[in-house]
């Protein structure tokens, strides 16, 4: 298969990686925010700054008319020239007299521009402030942006029309406002400059167990599953990478025990096909009596087989956690039920030497499941015509809690020390002295069954003196417990 067919069509992928793009939507809401900020402050000084101005030029055009009345003159050239000589211009501001349309009294001495340089400016004012009002207004001119105020003088009967206005350069007013934003403009670009830094670094070191994750599962494979990623920290990226190492564990407990019990299921079925293709291949056709054995050892074997598959299945149904029917049950009526059932089996010797009165939730039929295979087992490898006990007790464990203790003894030749270190065991089989018979499964789907309870199965015995089998499950404390009766029944 070519290997552009292993990638989806259709499927978009990104070509920036997730630290790109969180370092790259910190950064742009974070210079949208500060752009906002910093227009926002550099348009409210600009207006104040423009308030101000336009204050002074009031003032101005005020102490104008008070220098006019205050003068006494009788002509408009009079009144401009003293107005003119008395209000002096301040710093980036000049003034400016225009007789009938024409520049006619400028300030002396150094001003920081010339009003009358600018012939557009003149006629402008003159112009506006031919209806009789004060102007406040912008102009540009000669290079440079003036606001300014400018006010009609008339005096008495005389002809002549003349203006009076006041400017300030705006541009020279406003650079203390222009400066500072440009100066708020580079420390905000240093500052995303410095924040892009450390956040490539921060990211890169919180995502760095997430890196490690995508790299270790790429070299994770169903025949290897032993890789395992770091965990630095403790912040929710840690704990991600610990969660992820423990399911690694879990699946790869899972498989192994897969691959172990296929590989186990393999090596007992072959047995079995290998006797009965090597009778069939040696069995005479003309004697019938060699025929009916044949026939009578293949189906033996395919019994055995069968029974193989079936504990095969029951091992995997109650390694389903979903399998379990929880349910109050009467542990006393339970036992006594078991025991009843067990002593069709045999002619043993079936007793309960104790029964727990108490009602627990618990899987009625997988633990009755569990003590017939167990009461089996006592069969097979008790001693024959022995007595088997099955009971049942409540006991308070070292913390307190109450556990619920479910046993089968028989009193056989017990199980060697060695041997019950793997009894458990699926296809254990030929503990010594006690026979080499069954599947090997039992004892496996009994332990499955006490681990779905959340207990365990226990064995305790000597060579020569019996051995008692134990499900051992904790009782949740909602459990109806009533005194315990000890009877022996036949």
């Amino acid at each position: 298969m070519p290997v552009e067919e292993l990638v989806p069509r259709g499927r978009w992928r990104p070509l920036l990686s997730v630290r790109v793009r969180i370092l790259a939507a910190i950064l742009v809401v974070t210079a949208f925010g500060m752009a906002t900020a910093g227009t926002t402050a550099y348009l409210v000084q600009r207006e104040r700054t423009l308030d101000a101005l336009d204050a002074s030029l009031k003032v101005t055009v005020e102490d104008a008319r008070f220098i006019a009345g205050d003068s006494g003159l009788t002509t408009v050239a009079g009144v401009l020239g003293a107005v003119v000589q008395r209000v002096r211009p301040g710093t980036n501001e000049s003034t400016l007299a225009v007789i009938d349309g024409a520049a006619a009294f400028a300030p002396a001495g150094d001003v920081a521009f010339r009003l009358e340089d600018d012939a557009g400016f003149v006629t402008r004012i003159t112009a506006e402030t031919s209806g009789g009002a004060v102007v406040l207004g912008t102009a540009v001119g000669n290079g440079r942006a003036v606001r300014y105020v400018a006010a009609p003088v008339t005096v008495g009967t005389d002809p002549a029309a003349g203006v009076f206005s006041a400017a300030f350069d705006l541009d020279a007013e406003l650079r203390p406002v222009t400066d500072a934003f440009r100066t708020y403009l580079g420390v905000a670009a240093l500052t995303l400059v410095l924040l892009g830094l450390v956040g490539w670094l921060v990211s890169g070191r919180l995502l760095r167990p997430i890196r490690a994750l995508r790299e270790a599962a790429a070299r994770i494979t169903a025949s290897d599953m032993s890789e395992r990623i770091p965990a630095y920290g403790r912040d929710d990226v840690s704990l991600l990478t610990e969660t992820v190492n423990g399911m690694l564990d879990r699946l790869n407990h899972s498989i192994t025990s897969q691959r172990r019990l296929l590989d186990d299921i393999g090596h007992e079925l072959k047995t079995p096909i290998t006797i009965v293709r090597g009778h069939l291949e040696l069995m005479n056709e003309s004697d019938p009596a060699d025929v009916a054995a044949t026939r009578a050892l293949a189906i033996d074997e395919l019994d055995r087989m069968n029974g193989l598959v079936r504990d095969i299945s029951a091992l995997a149904e109650v390694h389903r956690p979903v399998s379990l029917n929880l349910a109050p049950a009467d542990i006393a009526a339970l036992t006594e039920l078991v025991r009843a059932k067990a002593a069709a089996l045999s002619d043993h010797h079936w007793v309960s030497s104790r029964s727990a009165a108490v009602t627990a939730t618990v899987d009625a039929d997988k633990l009755t499941q569990a003590l017939l295979q167990l009461a089996a087992n006592a069969v097979s490898h008790g001693s024959p015509g022995g007595t088997v006990d099955i009971g049942s007790a409540v006991d308070r464990a070292a913390d307190g809690s109450s556990r619920l203790r479910l046993w089968v003894r028989d009193d056989g030749p017990g199980i060697s020390i060695e041997a019950q270190e793997h009894i458990f065991e699926r296809f254990t089989r030929g503990a010594v002295g006690r026979g080499e018979t069954g599947s090997g499964l039992g004892l496996a789907i009994v332990a499955a069954i006490a681990d779905a309870h959340g207990g365990s199965v226990l064995v305790t015995s000597q060579q020569g003196q019996g051995a008692t089998f134990t499900l051992d499950i904790p009782l949740p404390p909602r459990s109806v417990e009533a005194p315990e009766t000890t009877e022996v029944t036949p």
